[in-house]
This record gives structure tokens, sequence and C-alpha cells, in this order.
């Protein structure tokens, strides 16, 4: 067997890569990994941790307005820069408790900033951080590689852009003035949660989409009741409009030229409109790697078009989420490292946009099921029936569940409400699991709380299903002579 530097490369530094150094380090592989910039990738520095934490800050001060109606009374007022300085503060929390590079070598990791590209299949070259000259560059080989460059903004060609100061979530977090009116290019997750969250704190707000909806994957109709609060609350959409042109207004303004010749002016304009991987300089075609515009080729097992150089995360154009980034890195080294067959979970994704209210997804959308022809019951439950969100004034909302109709086999979901993200991670466990709806029904919750609102929908699923079957055989077996009445609400099934 040839002689490489290292067992194992891992090519970034982020949610992916993180992940995939720590499990091959703790199974004893001799590990390297690369990272450009600080460890903790784009979730740490500007996407999931300032962003929650912004949002945070931005519904505490919509719940302080809202006091009043539980006889609460309280005067808010916006410190922007301070609230600022608490998010910086929080990533640099995250990433010394995380992601600090001392972590991983005290894990006998070789830690490297710098720039990675491949030289060929099994060796790469090495541009340190500020690096004078080629003397400064460094070849190492390795036995295997996974791949965790990541991704990042990815702004329309849109006219005139370049001229003007624009935002992405990768400079969102560094303003330090609170814009008048800011103007979102882009319905999507950031758009939305970045939009309610200006909003909350006093910003006027302006969401931009060529589309006719907000949150194009999630289930139209709690997408369209999500929007209609965020318009109560005073942020305003412009659907179906193309951005043609954007220049420059008065002051440090910007002026967006929309189709049909409407025009929008705001103090910032922020670009919400996808992502891309960062691919461009790893070399690929040298190792020969295959790829496409979307991001680097991976088979089930993220494995690329070479036998032993592995891909995980937004570089694959996959699931553009922090829990896939980390679940495609498992994936990859345990078949790298450990050789032990496992294969990237497409079935069970789920994902939330972190709004108020939450707005969950899991597995199959509606739409999707519909498409595939597959037979299907949906169980639809309110958040006006869930107690705890009563108490609390949170009744925004609902817990739909798609499910095969006799064994109640979860097929998917969508959950908007009050701390949907945390609620639909029952949903993903059973249906990992490959539990059914009567599993969730028999299962005892503690009341009053939310999750008892999952339980609810599949209360729906026993009773309509279920329960008649085992009454008719009552009432066959026992003699049984009574009539089952209706149910004067057909939501509140228990």
């Amino acid at each position: 067997m040839a002689q490489y530097d290292f067992d194992y490369i891992v090519i970034g530094g982020g949610s992916a890569g993180l992940t995939a150094a720590g499990i091959a380090a703790n199974a004893g592989v001799k590990t390297m990994m690369i990272e450009r910039d600080r460890l903790g990738g784009d979730c740490t520095w500007t996407g999931c941790v300032p962003s929650k934490a912004l949002l945070h800050a931005a519904h505490l001060a919509h719940h302080a307005r809202e006091a009043s109606a539980f006889g609460v009374d309280a005067e808010v007022s916006v410190r922007f820069g301070d609230i600022m300085r608490h998010v910086h503060a929080l990533r640099e929390e995250v990433y010394e408790d995380a992601d600090d590079p001392a972590i991983y070598e005290g894990f006998g990791i070789e830690v490297v900033h710098g720039d990675a590209r491949f030289i060929n299949p099994h060796t790469i070259e090495i541009t340190p951080e500020a690096s004078g000259g080629d003397h400064h560059k460094r070849r190492v080989t390795s036995r295997m590689f996974v791949i965790c460059s990541g991704g990042r903004a990815a702004p329309p060609p849109i006219k005139g852009l370049d001229a003007v100061d624009y935002l992405t979530n990768e400079t969102l977090f560094e303003i330090t003035e609170q814009p008048e009116h800011l103007a979102i290019v882009g319905a999507g997750p950031i758009g939305i949660e970045m939009g309610q969250a200006f909003n909350r704190l006093g910003t006027q707000v302006t969401i931009v989409d060529n589309a006719d909806r907000i949150l194009g994957r999630d289930d139209p109709d709690h997408a369209d009741t999500l929007r209609q609060r965020l318009e109560e609350e005073g942020v305003r959409f412009v659907f179906g409009a193309k951005v043609e042109r954007v220049e420059a207004a008065d002051a440090s303004g910007v002026r967006l030229h929309l189709g049909g010749g409407d025009t929008l002016e705001a103090d910032r304009l922020l670009i919400a409109t996808g992502r891309k991987p960062n691919i461009e300089t790893l070399n690929l075609g040298d190792a020969g790697i295959e790829y496409t515009k979307k991001g680097i080729t991976v088979d089930d097992r993220c494995r690329t078009s070479q036998g032993h150089i592995w891909a995980a995360g937004d570089c694959t154009g996959e699931y553009q989420l922090t829990h896939m980034s980390e679940h495609m890195a498992k994936v990859a080294t345990t078949n790298a490292i450990l050789k032990i067959p496992s294969s990237i979970d497409r079935a069970g994704v789920p994902w939330t946009t972190f709004s108020d209210p939450e707005l969950a997804h899991l597995g199959a959308s509606e739409e999707e099921l519909q498409e595939r022809g597959e037979s299907y019951v949906t169980y639809d439950f309110p958040y006006t029936k869930v107690d705890r969100g009563i108490t609390e004034g949170k009744t925004i909302g609902s817990i739909k569940v798609f499910a095969t109709e006799w064994r109640g086999k979860i097929l998917g979901a969508s959950v908007l409400g009050e701390r949907a993200g945390e609620l639909m991670q029952i949903f993903a466990v059973a249906m990992k699991a490959g539990t059914s709806l009567q599993t969730i029904s028999d299962t005892i919750f503690a009341y009053p709380t939310y999750a008892l609102g999952a339980r609810r929908a599949a209360d729906q699923w026993y009773v309509q299903k279920q329960f008649p079957v085992a009454i008719k055989a009552l009432q066959t077996v026992l003699g049984y002579r009574g009539t089952v009445p209706p149910p004067p609400d057909p939501d509140r099934v228990m």
C-alpha cells in the first residue's frame, strides 16, 4: 500500500467538515482539516447562529409590545447597535465552545488555515493565509479525502447590482445602523426570517419575489397563513415581480426597477435568492472529480466519481441545511473510514423557518405525494385546539400529517405554529423508526404541552380510521345497542 502523509484530509471547517474530522479522529485516523477562514463556517458566522440571535431579539421586542393583552404594560426601546453587539458576542461564544481549533487539535487533528486545491487525485496544495509567494505553499498527500467546502450567497444577474452596496446573509450581521426601509429580494427562509426580524425591530420591510407566494418548498396553505400574519404586522410583499435593474438613489439609498415600470426605494437592499457551491478554486478536474454548476456529484453514500474521495454539505448542491451537512458528513465518513455501508436519508429531511409562528416541514409534501400517485390521508389539527397555545395566545397554525389510510405510516408533515420546529421532531423520529400514528396516539404526552398537539393529530387517524371498525366489532360481538353520536367539534377528537 502506498504511503501517504495522512489517512483522511477534510477540506472545509464548517458544519460538515467539523463533523467529518471529529468522527475520523475519534476512530484513530490521522486527519488534517483545512479551512480558509475561521472554523464554524456559514452556520456560526453568517447563518444559523447570528440569524436566530437577531430573531430572538426581535421576537422579544414584539412580545413586549403585545404584553398588554395579558395585563402587563411595557415600553419598548430598540438599541440596534447593542443588539448587533449581542449577536456578535453569541457568535464568539459558540465558536469558543464548539469551533475553536484548539478543540480539534486536542483530538489529534492537524488544523490548517488556507486554500486547498487538488494537484492529482491523492495530492493537494495548500496556500496558507496571507501567503507571500509559492515558497509558502505546501503539498500533502492523503489516502482519502472528504470535500466540505460549503457554499455562499448567489446574487442573481441583476443589472447594476454590483454598483450598489447590497447585503447578503454574509454581510447583513456586520451592519451597525438600523435601516429605516429594508428591501429584500427573495421570499425564501432567509427573506422571511430577516424580514420579520427587521420589521419587529422597527424597520419598514418590503419583500420582492418573482413567484406568487412565499416559501415555495413548504405547504402552500401554511405558507399563505404565515404571509397573512406578516402582512398584519406590517411587512409588505410584491409578488410576481422581477427586479430588472438596481441603482443608487439619493444619499446612500437604493432604487429597484421592477418589471412593468414600477420602482421601489429603500435604505438598504438584502439579496436572499439562493446559494452556490464553493468549488471553483478546488481544481476538481485534475483530481478526476465530476461536478456541475449545482455542486459536486455524489452517490447515495456521498462518494464522488473518485472512489477514495467523498463530499458532503452545501458543496454538493443537496439540501442547504446545517443538519443535512452534518448528516452527509456522517454518511461519508462512516463509509470512508469505518467501511460500514451508510446512505443519505432523503425521505425524512426536516427543516424549519424560524418565523413567528414557525413553519416546519418533514418528508414528502402533499404535492409530491399527488405527483407520485401515492394514496394518503391528511390529518390536520389546529392550534386553536392546543390548550397550551390557548393559554399563551399562540393559536395560529395547525399540525398537518400525511399518512397511509389504514396503517397510519407517516409520509410527510407540515406544522405551522409555536415551537413547530421542536414538535416536528416527534414525527421525524417516528418516520425514521418506521412506526405509525398509532404509536404516537398510544404514547402518553404531558399536559399541557405543545407536543401534545402531535398526539392529537395522531388521535384523528385513530378515531377516523380505527375506532369505527372497533365499535362495529364490539356491537356485533358484545351486543351493544347504542349509536355513536357525531362529534360536536370535528377537531376535538379526544
